[in-house]
């Protein structure tokens, strides 16, 4: 059994089935999830668990070389944006309906319990070399 990182097996194989350019969903409870890519829903009840909590133990494991997010955040949910912006210096912004286009191209989803709007945000994988 592993004692640390993340415990969730479904989680944890998909994450080590990640390549380099592939794309992940960290998602709001309310975003709309495409048919195609894989989808690990980690929500449980609203707010939990928090985007804040599941992008953080995500970026502990990955390696990201660049994010997308809705630009609607900003305005609509200020700390989420912080949040974002702390821990994705390279993060770009484009409209929330482009970011549910993007989706579609997406190798993993992780959906979260977060009930805040536009707590969502696609990272690219990169590599550790």
């Amino acid at each position: 059994m592993k004692k640390h990182g993340i415990l969730n097996r479904h989680l944890a194989g998909a994450l080590a089935e990640l390549g380099h350019g592939d794309g992940v969903l960290v998602c709001d409870a309310g975003m709309p999830i495409p048919d195609g890519p894989r989808v690990v829903d980690l929500a449980f009840r609203a707010g939990v668990p928090s985007f804040a909590e599941v992008l953080r133990g995500l970026l502990a494991e990955l390696v990201v070389e660049g994010a997308t997010a809705a630009r609607e955040v900003r305005e609509a949910n200020p700390e989420t944006a912080g949040l974002l912006a702390e821990h994705l210096p390279a993060l770009t912004l484009v409209p929330h309906e482009r970011l549910k286009e993007l989706t579609a191209g997406a190798r993993l989803v992780v959906r979260t319990g977060e009930a805040r709007p536009y707590a969502n945000v696609l990272l690219r994988c990169g590599v550790f070399f």
